[in-house]
């Protein structure tokens, strides 16, 4: 018997989320958190007959996890989504869904409430259609994705499935992998003067033209490493630039902030000290150049081999749904998978189709919805089992 999902709550589930103001403060100056969006999500998945927890690491920076227990021995998985968006700037009616020619309109619609509203939908599908199962089947619905990952990370500390499907969207292809990144300051220290000091003065400015020449070498190098075969070849840019403090004063100090995107296997240890080499070498050849280096924020990458279990599961599922196996690829961007996967928990990533991520105009597939619902709900019967 093939899965199905409701279409009418599917749309009505992503109405609720999207109408709920779940910016994450980082893109508010604190003015709003996702403790408003957690409510909503408890009372879905209370609905559901599932046994809710919520984990709150910060006033305001809610997460909730649904679980509903297995009937028997079987492994237990998590189905992700994070319920925190990015700010509304230029968006005429952000909290307002709007259905439009199959795509409902909104922030957050694409990332990621359609796909949070595809867990809950899969979850509905087991228990209209009568499916017990015999694992633990788990929605975590995670604060903080979009910035930090506080949520995530502290979902880990009280729920460790046995296997995870993060439903980022991906156009239902099956990713495998994507980058990890580092990000990287480097400060070059000058000395203050009045402009018309030169004989007082030491420009950090000029000085960091010369890192900024070695960078730029050091990228055309980077992409030009042997490519992963999903993901691509690595990057870096300098995504920040700061120096000085008046036209008429000398400049005591720049800073850049290198954003490096790694491959899956590469570690921020490994290209923060690459970018120490950089500075070294510049020191060596001018001992009046004083810089330092200091790592900021670093995630890694991700990857999944093709014949886990999970992996397997989702080949099958969308098979069986949609008639075909699942295109596989890799993305370039972070997620949560690589934290889930830090931690041990075999992940897989599925999501529906849609477009506007981080955008002014947002939006998702409705019937991609109820397809990845019903690829969820499957693969929830090949990994969890059933039970009896």
């Amino acid at each position: 018997m093939t899965l199905h999902a409701d279409a009418a709550y599917v749309t009505d589930a992503i109405s609720r989320l999207v109408r709920t103001n779940s910016i994450n403060p980082a893109f508010s100056g604190g003015a709003t958190n996702e403790a408003a969006v957690a409510d909503v999500v408890t009372g879905l998945l209370g609905n559901l007959g599932m046994h809710v927890e919520r984990y709150e690491p910060l006033p305001g920076r809610a997460s909730v996890v649904g679980r509903l227990p297995g009937r028997g021995s079987g492994p237990s998985l998590m189905l992700y989504a994070h319920h925190d968006t990015v700010g509304v700037e230029g968006m005429a009616d952000p909290f307002e869904p709007v259905v439009r020619e199959g795509r409902l309109y909104g922030r957050g619609a694409y990332d990621m409430k359609g796909a949070l509203a595809g867990c809950l939908a899969a979850v509905r599908a087991l228990r209209t259609a009568g499916i017990s199962l015999a694992g633990d089947l788990l929605v975590a619905a995670v604060a903080d994705e979009e910035f930090a990952s506080l949520g995530i990370e502290e979902v880990l500390r009280h729920v460790r499935p046995e296997a995870a499907i993060v439903t980022e969207p991906t156009e239902l292809a099956l990713c495998l992998a994507h980058k990890g990144f580092a990000w990287i300051e480097i400060e070059v220290e000058g000395r203050a003067a009045h402009g018309s000091r030169f004989d007082l003065g030491d420009d950090a400015n000029l000085r960091m033209g010369r890192v900024l020449t070695a960078l730029a070498e050091l990228e055309r190098d980077v992409r030009a490493r042997p490519a992963h075969p999903l993901v691509g070849p690595p990057s870096l840019h300098v995504g920040l630039l700061r120096g000085g403090t008046g036209e008429s004063t000398y400049a005591d100090r720049a800073v850049a902030t290198v954003e490096w995107r790694t491959l899956p296997a590469v570690g921020a240890a490994e290209v923060v000290a690459e970018v120490q080499g950089l500075v070294d070498r510049l020191a060596a050849a001018d001992e009046s150049f004083r810089a330092t280096v200091r790592p900021k924020l670093a995630r890694p990458g991700f990857e999944l081999p093709g014949d886990a279990p999970v992996a397997r599961a989702l080949r099958r599922a969308v098979a069986v749904v949609l008639g075909t196996p699942p295109a596989e690829i890799g993305v370039a961007y972070w997620m949560d998978a690589a934290l889930l996967a830090a931690a041990g928990v075999p992940t897989a990533v599925i999501g529906p189709t849609g477009a506007g991520a981080h955008a002014s105009v947002e939006w998702v597939d409705l019937a991609s919805v109820g397809q990845l619902a019903a690829v969820l709900a499957e693969a929830a019967v090949t990994i969890c089992g059933r039970a009896g």
